[in-house]
């Protein structure tokens, strides 16, 4: 298994990418919240209360970062975050 991680907004996030059998899992990670690909479940942030914001289809951190959020916890909506923005803009909700 192959884990990449890199540095976002100047330090006050971080993405990482792990190389999976057919899919990568990647996740972009902020104080408040993160950022993730179809990989992961919507269901258990929210069990959680977790802020966070799903953004499908992507094979990489760049793609995860321009693609528009498809779903988003009740913790991410009530940050601000809605479906339809970048994984960017969900992503600076979440410094």
């Amino acid at each position: 298994m192959n884990h990449t991680e890199s540095s976002l907004f100047e330090g006050r996030a971080s993405a990482h990418h792990i190389a999976l059998p057919g899919a990568p899992l990647l996740v972009a990670r902020a104080a408040n919240g993160f950022v993730m690909c179809g990989f992961l479940d919507i269901r258990s942030a929210d069990k959680f209360q977790c802020a966070a914001a799903v953004v499908r289809g992507v094979k990489d951190v760049d793609e995860l970062l321009v693609k528009t959020v498809t779903d988003v916890s009740a913790s991410a909506a009530a940050l601000g975050v809605t479906v339809g923005m970048t994984g960017r803009q969900a992503l600076e909700k979440f410094l």
